[in-house]
């Protein structure tokens, strides 16, 4: 007789190895959650970032990657250089130029979008624990980035003109930052741009302590009102310390994915070698296809400019009606969105959800403060819907804050 001998007990698998510490200590996007829940077709959005769909230049984007498809297809569908396609800079280069900043192709590198150019200036810059200035409030994927760096980020006070002179003095000197991240014009979320000589000020500022200026630019183009401010990056002071950032996103379409940035030799071949292992290169045909786009960009964003400021005055003309006595905000001369902050003790994320159920939504300001959090402000973007829809939508959220009293 054959004993069979009894299975041996289940061993329990192992425990698998913890993600890294820096993706456990960085949560995800607030405004991307908005988006999630606000998605809904009866919910007139103000919470997004998003470029007005209908304003899409569809034929003459179509046009650009037919030429290129027919004319080039061994090269559209090929590899690239990880530095971006050499058309591509050279027309950017060029551009840049004639609006005052002195470039070269070389001073140039290509990314998928200006987000991926963040990502590597932090990997290029910023090692674990370094101390990394911010604007209060900031960009909030900028806050996310120099986060799962594992900067220490250190907000600045600004005022209606952007970071405070003496504030940044004073930061520098007790708390020995390696940089200073800045969105001077039309300013993601609060709309405002800073002046001439407050960007002069900056760059003695640098000069004078060794300090990397950031300057963060996706939204120059879209200027409704004044006369354009000259870039950090051209002043004497800082051109061998400041890193330009620019994006297609807002202008010729989000879906390219295309981005840049110019940066001094040193600092700009070290971020070649991040994005080598980060992506290898952007992609090749949506470069081509936007080289040859730059020819008819200006009049595609005159077009863009209109509407967009009609949308903004807009909604500023009807925020008096819509918010409580007591709010404040600004009026942007450009970009895509207005801050606003409320009277005590409005809190806008505890009120987001009634404004939701009210069937309009806007973002609250808390995420975008590195600390402090002032809780009864807001950023509403204004260049999404009609205007039409934008008195909807304010109509709704002050039944929302009606209620909420």
């Amino acid at each position: 007789m054959t004993v069979t001998p009894a299975p041996a007990p289940a061993t329990a698998p192992a425990a698998l190895p913890p993600l890294a510490a820096r993706s456990r200590s960085v949560g995800g996007s607030p405004v991307r959650d908005i988006l999630a829940v606000t998605a809904r077709p009866e919910v007139i959005n103000f919470a997004g970032g998003l470029p007005a769909p209908e304003l899409f230049d569809r034929e003459g984007i179509a046009a650009v990657f037919r030429a290129v498809l027919e004319e080039t297809p061994e090269r559209a569908l090929q590899y690239s250089t990880t530095e971006g396609e050499p058309t591509l800079r050279a027309a950017l280069a060029a551009r840049l130029g004639t609006r005052g900043l002195p470039t070269d192709a070389d001073d140039l590198l290509i990314t998928t979008g200006s987000q991926q150019a963040l990502s590597l200036l932090a990997t290029a810059l910023v090692d674990p624990g370094d101390t990394v200035l911010v604007e209060s409030p900031c960009y909030l994927a900028a806050l996310q980035v120099f986060g799962l760096a594992g900067a220490r980020v250190l907000p600045v006070p600004c005022d209606a003109d952007g970071v405070d002179p003496t504030a940044l003095a004073e930061l520098i000197r007790t708390e020995r930052p390696k940089l200073l991240y800045l969105v001077p014009t039309f300013q993601n979320p609060t709309g405002r741009t800073m002046p001439a000589a407050r960007r002069a000020d900056l760059a003695e500022t640098a000069a004078r302590h060794g300090l990397w200026i950031v300057e963060d630019d996706p939204y120059g183009d879209l200027r409704y009102d004044g006369e354009h401010v000259p870039w950090i990056a051209s002043l004497p002071a800082a051109a061998d310390r400041t890193v330009l950032l620019g994006s297609f996103s807002k202008v010729m379409a989000p879906g390219l994915r295309l981005g840049w940035l110019r940066a001094p030799d040193a600092l700009r071949r070290a971020c070649a070698v991040a994005k080598q292992a980060a992506d290898l290169h952007t992609p090749t045909v949506n470069q081509l296809a936007a080289a040859r786009y730059l020819d008819v960009l200006d009049g595609h964003v005159a077009k863009v400019r209109a509407v967009y400021g009609e949308r903004r005055d807009a909604m500023l003309a009807g925020l008096a009606d819509a918010l409580p006595a007591g709010s404040v905000w600004n009026r942007p001369k450009g970009g895509m969105f207005l801050w606003a902050r409320l009277p005590e003790p409005y809190d806008t994320t505890a009120l987001l959800r009634r404004a939701v159920d009210h069937h309009v939504a806007y973002v609250p300001g808390e995420p975008f403060y590195a600390a402090d959090p002032d809780r009864a402000t807001l950023r509403l973007c204004f260049v999404t819907q009609t205007p039409q829809e934008i008195g909807e939508g304010l109509r709704r959220l002050a039944q929302a804050l009606e209620k909420a009293r």
